[in-house]
């Protein structure tokens, strides 16, 4: 098994890590590039947006080497009871709906409710092709009626959860970083659990290529993995992890997939319900806000890489709560989980308080000048003591000719 699982680790992360130049390269030519014309968008030059397609090719062919190497050697029988054959392709064909409308997404951009409708018809085709979360039962529905929950419960799955990682992939890193952990949590609750091995290779292939992707996607980012990669990770992981706990108790069937996914899953929650608040209609759930987690923790004082480090901890920390629950049960997870808050909300107010102690440094990401209020730029009539703030609109840096835009906090 461990042989197989490093086999789908490291073939992924090669391919991927290969592929991403490449990817970058015909961004650029079709013109699947980020560029921020709003206040929502945290990067200052436009950057490729078409990094999902080298994540995906990483992915597909570690998958289908694995899955020819192991029916050979009949480790796995891929039409056997379980059918995994016939789910696998179901999953396939919802990753090519999924690419093409998010492919001309991030080209030409479309509307959310189309978008939305690619991610629903890729969820029904993996349903119809026996992708099922059928082991929650309920005594008071008929066989009819419990088909029909079952069918309906996992398409709001699939599409919640594809949405989750899309909408939290907003800074540098994030998505792909958070979709790696909560790929790392998922396989360790597959190994504990016995869960097939079928499963335990898909994970594994989704955590190797997105490791392969992620130089050239953490801050300062280099490429975006946009919304076919995004979509392609929600996609994958939901219905992974419906393959991977299909054969444990009822309970874990929802429950641990949903602790280790919990990041995005709650803050894609609390988007829908502050946008509806806020918008008091239907339509304003599809109006994009700075709302997000990402977006309050930077607005904090945090700079985008310290907050994307955070979110991994805390990402990491539902993941681990996941696997403790699993092991140890629920009070080591709780205990487990009472000391993490403990030590975040010490480690936030050393924070606030060495913030208000000391003058925060800026770097230029650009040539990698550094703005220390201590000193100011007296070149340029900025007096010792000048915040960065507080420096005019029209200033730039000394070295290269920058502007404010092109500055983060200096780590």
């Amino acid at each position: 098994m461990w042989g197989d699982i490093a086999i789908a680790f490291l073939l992924a992360f090669i391919v991927a890590f290969m592929a991403t130049p490449y990817t970058m390269k015909i961004a650029k030519k079709v013109g699947a590039v980020d560029v921020p014309k709003d206040q929502r968008r945290m990067h200052k030059r436009a950057i490729p947006k078409l990094g999902g397609p080298a994540v995906i090719l990483g992915f597909l062919v570690s998958v289908i080497y694995l899955l020819i190497v192991m029916s050979m050697e009949h480790t796995i029988n891929l039409f056997d009871q379980d059918e995994y054959g016939k789910k696998l392709l179901g999953m396939l064909l919802g990753i090519i709906i999924i690419s093409i409308t998010c492919i001309i997404d991030d080209i030409k951009s479309i509307k959310p409710l189309t978008k939305l409708t690619g991610q629903v018809l890729a969820a029904i085709v993996a349903v119809a092709f026996g992708i099922r979360i059928d082991e929650i039962q309920l005594s008071f529905l008929t066989p009819e009626w419990q088909e029909a929950f079952s069918i309906l419960v996992t398409i709001l799955w699939i599409v919640g959860v594809t949405n989750a990682i899309n909408l939290i992939d907003g800074l540098d890193g994030l998505s792909s970083g958070i979709s790696v952990i909560s790929a790392i949590s998922l396989l360790i609750i597959f190994v504990l659990n016995g869960s097939p091995m079928i499963a335990i290779v898909l994970i594994t292939a989704l955590a190797g290529a997105l490791v392969g992707f992620l130089p050239f996607n953490f801050a300062p980012a280099r490429t975006f993995i946009g919304d076919t990669g995004s979509n392609f990770l929600g996609f994958s992981l939901s219905i992974i992890s419906i393959l991977g706990v299909a054969k444990t108790y009822t309970a874990a069937v929802i429950v641990l997939p949903l602790i280790a996914l919990g990041l995005p899953i709650f803050d894609t929650i609390w988007a829908i319900i502050r946008r509806l608040i806020k918008g008091k209609s239907i339509k304003a759930i599809f109006k994009a806000d700075k709302g997000h987690l990402h977006h309050r923790i930077v607005a904090k004082g945090f700079s985008q890489k310290q907050a994307v480090l955070i979110l991994y901890g805390i990402g990491a920390t539902f993941g681990i709560f996941a696997v403790i629950l699993l092991d140890s049960g629920i009070w080591k997870a709780l205990s487990f989980l009472l000391m993490v808050i403990v030590a975040l909300g010490l480690g936030y107010k050393n924070f606030q308080t060495e913030k208000g102690e000391k003058h925060q440094q800026y770097e230029c990401l650009e040539c990698k000048y550094i703005y220390n209020p201590k000193f100011g730029n007296e070149k340029a009539g900025i007096k010792p003591g000048t915040e960065f703030d507080d420096l005019p609109d029209d200033w730039v840096c000394p070295v290269c000719g920058e502007g404010k835009e092109m500055f983060q906090i200096h780590q």
